[in-house]
């Protein structure tokens, strides 16, 4: 699996700046060029005349340079460590311009930062990283507050900290590639990865777990046997609430979740398994298209 650009929307919130974070870690670790895109609203004035372009043309440029300088200051705690970044900034709707961005530059990856908990139940996502994830063509990173730290603490060199990956297999097409970026998030940060199936129904037989777990089994690719340090899990239950359940115990880094496509996604994904688990997990979800 190649990764060779990865997008990093930024509007200088904190949950932006832990977005940052990440972005930076996943173009380290595939040497990916990282662009942080910084989206200004369009100024607009009730009063006719009143915004002449001149200053129409003052604002934007101020705005620029402020983003800018933000921008410089997010970047400097980890300057000159091997990322090859470049900074753009641009007039228009923050989430039309992020899909058209991510179109035109043939963006492998996107991670973006989400609002907290509270922000989530008032607001879905936020409305920006709510139709990224709908409309995205390459698959995304929704990241809002760690609910814990890493085991290992992140430095200045590597700020983020993968050691136990969570992929949540169903069996259908998505699963694949979920695994896939699974497999590869692994191997590129030497981690343990953990996958999960969820049969729902209150209890589970054990010849009903023995079958699951034979199907796992298949679905690991024999050369990943050589290096993953692979746990295979079935539960019983809700899905959304078994996935957060294991994620919360295991402390679990990143959870990695396929889903089928954009019809499923502007149909039903924000009430949703997927969109529970980014909205409640404990941890950033890495969101992949079939």
């Amino acid at each position: 699996m190649r990764v060779d650009s990865i997008l990093c929307p930024v509007d200088f919130s904190e949950f932006s700046a832990t977005a940052y974070e990440y972005a930076y870690s996943l173009s380290r670790q595939y040497k990916a060029k990282l662009f942080v895109l910084h989206v200004m609203e369009p100024v607009v004035s009730v009063y006719r005349g009143i915004l002449v372009p001149s200053l129409v043309e003052e604002i934007y440029s101020r705005q620029d340079s402020d983003a800018r300088e933000q921008i410089r200051k997010l970047e400097s705690t980890y300057a000159g460590k091997g990322v090859a970044s470049e900074v753009v900034i641009q007039v228009g709707l923050v989430a039309d311009s992020i899909l058209s961005f991510v179109k035109a530059r043939d963006v492998d990856l996107v991670v973006v930062g989400t609002h907290g908990r509270r922000g989530l139940d008032r607001l879905m996502m936020g409305s920006v990283a709510e139709r990224v994830l709908r409309r995205a063509p390459c698959p995304v990173l929704a990241v809002r507050e760690r609910v814990s730290t890493f085991v290992s603490p992140g430095s200045v060199h590597e700020p983020v900290r993968l050691q136990k990956l969570l992929c949540c297999v169903d069996f259908s097409e998505t699963s694949p590639r979920a695994l896939e970026y699974a497999f590869s998030l692994a191997l590129q940060y030497q981690a343990e990865i953990t996958l999960l199936h969820v049969v729902e129904k209150s209890e589970l037989h054990a010849d009903e777990q023995n079958q699951a777990l034979s199907c796992i089994e298949d679905l690991i690719p024999v050369e990943a046997r050589n290096w993953a340090t692979l746990v295979p899990v079935v539960r019983a239950g809700k899905p959304y609430e078994r996935i957060i359940e294991h994620a919360t115990q295991a402390h679990t880094d990143l959870i990695v979740m396929g889903v089928r496509g954009r019809n499923a996604l502007d149909l039903a994904l924000f009430g949703s398994t997927t969109h529970r688990v980014i909205q409640l997990g404990p941890c950033p979800v890495l969101v992949v298209n079939a």
